[in-house]
């Protein structure tokens, strides 16, 4: 809960410190225990916002929020009315399995997804009672007196009261992948971004360097963190592209089955006299035929295979609607820090005193690489000046890196860290430097100074003080002419303009150890030793993820909190910009009208200096311009932009709660490239739900023509409702679920996303429906005709009728493997329970023709060879229509071409 209802409108940060205890009724000793109590019963825990798991049941009634599955209930309430139990009990069965299957896997990826909210879960260090207490986290309350050490996570919004040295890692919140520098005696305006309030530190953020005390103004959901997890809470997702296409989908199928139920019935009783009883009965008939019973397993199914394949590829899938959403996603809107690069401040240029310019490899803090020069790797040792440059990074350095068994670790600022990382790829080990040159003096940075130094004493050399900061400062301090020094001012403006942060380094050697009580203000007559230029390296396949999604049709777009000039250097490397004016800022933003906004979506590909509130403007706008539109990120910065995209992927490793929680999807290495992996799989899941959608509506349809023809024209019904209910269920059923096993095709990265706005029917499917149900439908019709006129009985012909179409369904499952290529092309080997899936249902047809209680049931009988031989040969001609109309499409349309136009204009 927040103090903010005793604040007036000046923020926390822009108040002079005496004022914030005034106004908090604190003391710079702290708060009593019996203060504190009533503190915190008054405004609440210092919790973030939780969202409870879903429980088993939860899980399970969301299975029924789909609109197929509503039309699979009405199917079930109508065989009810009509005393057809038998069909009702095996809608319900379909049903409670689609429910099951469901709520199993989005419960295995909610175990394995769902992060605990740790951001709070900490011991703070207060002052109660006139003494230092180590507290739980959720015990502090505004007004307490909190002590801040490097190491420590800042339990709640915090007013500095005094700082020493202070350096803040704040990426969670900005993006900023370098500490900030704090100090509690600054003011500062109070339009002053969240970037740059340097008298605050906020929840969640982590201590780098030096020492302070402040004082907790906002706890739990009034921190900034907590503001950014109540908004997720309270906001909604976007919708998944799939749910969007099943929703309309279910709704056109839903038209088209009461439409003709109806218009057969009011047909059937004003023209060919039936009873209203009889007409009930054809019309749940039509109802079981034309609805797909199987699809909600079969796209369950489907979904849950791709889920798992992107699990083994990187990708955990939250939502099992949100497993195609990447493959429909036609803009990826990725933050930077943590995401496309490493948040691991790395050494990539060094330009020493004698001019040499030499590159170091590697990513991240790991000092795995080498130094080059023009290339080539060099021997440091063989570079006098580089190694005294190293050795200077290693000595002035309050980092620690070093190896624990087989694994890199590290504590301290960034830059130092990085500077270890240098030193050790050039020989310098900083364990083995610290203690053969031993420490006599320091002079900890401070932003003020904007310099560090530290004073060692070396062996048979005497002492040597070692200095690092910012070029300007450390090049006041060095000896040479003004020219000199102008020359290296240009050389660090340069690299900076190329997005590095540049740290000068010098030294200067004592005849005798310098008195530190007698040492200078500042350090004086330093040789200069050079410049390291760093950088926060692009993650490995970074670049090649992007190239792949650009192949792919989808624009990749970058959203930071970080500097323009830092952003440009990265966006440069990806290959996103090239110059200053194709990076628009926080502030441009702000300025700008949501009509220009998205206009500027359609070329603009970087953005820098956004706020969270920026970023979510940026989705929302996008998504106006008619995208589909999938957030990456890690930080809780990231976290309302996620929740309101269309899909929302997490970092899994790096990535904060409140960014995992907001997500559909989550990487679970961290690795952009993986995305692409996502999108390829998505797509895949995708193709298959098509190829499961269209192998049941053409039956389906098939089924219905055949009904509605033959109640029109006086036939008897040739299939009876729980015929129908077993092709659709058993037969068909089994086939469709396997082939959701179908693999790609190989094609997947290689096709633009679905225009958003896609219909799941385009011509293709479209024309292959219909060609399918008319050759099925025509030739089971004329067959059925031909039989009674030929003296067959209605239950034989409808036992023909029925095998029939099981050997249609039996082969059509071929039509099915692919919507372009040839079934003769595609190996049954690529798919082997698909092979399986299909011998098991001509098997179970086989038995009810010969098991007794099966023969009862169905109404079913044995056949002769010769009706075998017949239906056999008659089935076929569904794969020779389909292969011709495959082999048309392809001469019309290329082998690329995706069939998606359209039939109507999607809304």
């Amino acid at each position: 809960m927040s103090a903010e209802n005793t604040v007036p409108a000046t923020p926390w940060y822009a108040r002079e410190t005496d004022d914030v205890l005034r106004i908090l009724k604190a003391t710079p000793g702290g708060l009593t225990s019996e203060e504190a109590q009533k503190r915190l019963e008054h405004y609440g825990a210092n919790e973030l916002p939780k969202q409870p798991a879903p429980t088993i049941v939860a899980l399970f009634w969301r299975q029924f929020r789909s609109p197929l599955i509503f039309i699979l209930v009405g199917a079930a309430v109508l065989s009810l009315a009509a005393g057809e139990h038998i069909d009702a009990f095996f809608i319900a069965v379909v049903l409670i399995l689609n429910a099951v299957i469901g709520c199993i896997q989005e419960w295995r990826a909610e175990r394995n997804a769902r992060a605990l909210q740790q951001l709070l879960t900490i011991q703070a260090i207060v002052l109660r009672d006139g003494e230092v207490q180590e507290l739980p986290a959720d015990t502090v309350v505004p007004g307490d007196i909190i002590i801040l050490e490097a190491g420590n996570r800042v339990p709640a919004d915090v007013r500095l009261l005094s700082s020493y040295n202070v350096g803040i890692d704040e990426s969670l919140l900005t993006g900023e992948s370098t500490a900030v520098a704090k100090n509690a005696e600054l003011m500062i305006g109070e339009d002053t971004p969240l970037a740059e309030r340097t008298t605050m530190a906020f929840a969640g953020s982590v201590v780098i360097r030096g020492r302070a005390k402040g004082i907790i103004v906002e706890t739990g959901s009034a921190t900034i963190v907590g503001q950014l997890a109540r908004s997720i809470a309270e906001s909604d997702g976007g919708m998944p592209p799939l749910m969007y296409r099943l929703k309309r989908f279910s709704q056109i199928v839903g038209i088209v089955i009461v439409g003709v139920a109806t218009f057969t019935g009011i047909v059937g009783i004003l023209w060919r006299g039936y009873g209203i009883e009889e007409m009930v009965l054809s019309s749940v008939a039509l109802m079981v035929a034309a609805i797909p019973e199987g699809l909600p397993i079969a796209l369950t199914v489907a979904l849950a295979i791709a889920a798992s394949r992107m699990g083994k590829r990187g990708v955990i899938v939250r939502r099992l609607a949100a497993v195609e959403g990447l493959g429909s996603c036609t803009l990826i809107a990725t933050d930077k820090t943590g995401t496309l690069t490493c948040n691991e401040l790395t050494v990539r240029e060094i330009l020493t005193a004698d001019g040499a310019s030499l590159q170091a490899t590697g990513e991240g803090f790991k000092p795995e690489g080498k130094i080059l020069s023009q290339g080539t790797p060099i021997a440091p040792n063989s570079h006098p000046l580089l190694q005294r440059l190293l050795r200077a990074g290693v000595l002035c350095n309050e980092g620690d890196l070093h190896q624990r068994e087989t694994e890199w670790v590290w504590h301290g600022d960034p830059t130092d860290i990085a500077l270890l990382s240098l030193g050790l790829k050039g020989g310098w080990n900083p364990q083995a430097s610290w203690e053969l040159h031993p420490q006599v003096h320091a002079i900890p940075f401070e932003s003020e100074r904007r310099y560090a130094a530290s004073y060692h004493t070396m062996k048979d050399e005497g002492t040597f003080g070692f200095v690092k900061g910012a070029p300007e400062q450390v090049l006041a301090m060095c000896t040479g002419s003004d020219d000199e020094k102008q020359h290296w001012k240009a050389q660090s403006i340069a690299l900076a303009e190329n997005g590095y942060r540049i740290i000068a380094l010098a030294e200067r050697v004592y005849a005798q150890a310098p008195d530190p009580n007698a040492l200078p203000l500042e350090p004086e007559e330093l040789t200069f030793l050079g410049f390291v230029g760093m950088i926060d390296p692009l993650r490995s396949g970074v670049q090649e993820a992007i190239r792949n999604c650009a192949s792919a049709g989808i624009r990749v777009c970058m959203v930071t909190g970080d500097h323009p000039a830092t952003a440009l250097a990265i966006a440069r490397d990806l290959g996103l910009a090239t110059n200053v004016k194709e990076v628009i800022t926080g502030t441009d933003i702000e300025q700008m009208p949501v009509e220009e906004l998205q206009h500027l979506l359609k070329t603009v590909r970087v953005f820098a200096r956004v706020t969270p509130a920026q970023k979510l403007d940026i989705v929302k706008a996008a998504q106006a311009a008619g995208e589909f539109v999938a957030v990456t990120g890690d930080g809780v910065n990231d976290a309302p932009a996620l929740r309101c995209a269309n899909i929302g992927v997490a970092m899994g490793q790096r990535g904060t709660d409140v960014a995992r929680e907001a997500s559909e999807l989550v990487l679970s290495d961290d690795n952009f490239s993986s995305i692409v992996a996502g999108v390829e799989e998505g797509r895949i899941a995708y193709d298959n739900v098509r190829k499961v959608i269209y192998l049941l509506i053409s039956t389906g349809a098939a089924e219905l023509a055949l009904l509605t023809v033959s109640i029109l024209a006086g036939l008897p019904l040739p299939l009876l409702p729980l015929q129908m209910l077993w092709l659709n269920l058993v037969t068909e059923g089994i086939q469709d679920v396997a082939l959701a096993f179908e693999p790609g095709e190989g094609d997947a990265l290689k096709k633009p996303p679905r225009r958003p706005r896609e219909h799941i029917f385009n011509q293709l499917m479209i024309e292959r429906v219909i060609a399918a149900a008319l050759v099925m439908s025509a030739i089971a019709l004329g067959t059925f005709s031909w039989l009674l006129t030929h003296g067959w009985g209605e239950a034989e012909a409808r036992n023909a009728i029925l095998l029939l179409m099981v050997l249609f369904e039996l082969i059509h499952i071929g039509n099915a493997r692919s919507e372009k290529k040839s079934a003769f092309l595609l190996s049954p080997l690529r798919n082997p329970l698909l092979m399986l899936g299909t011998l098991i249902a001509f098997l179970l047809h086989l038995g009810s023709l010969y098991i007794p209680f099966m023969q009862s049931i169905l109404q079913t009988q044995p056949v002769s060879l010769e009706v075998w031989g017949w239906l056999l040969l008659l089935a076929f001609s569904v794969l020779a229509v389909m292969e011709i109309h495959k082999l048309f499409w392809r001469m019309r349309y290329g082998t690329n071409h995706n069939g998606t136009v359209q039939i109507g204009t999607a809304p």
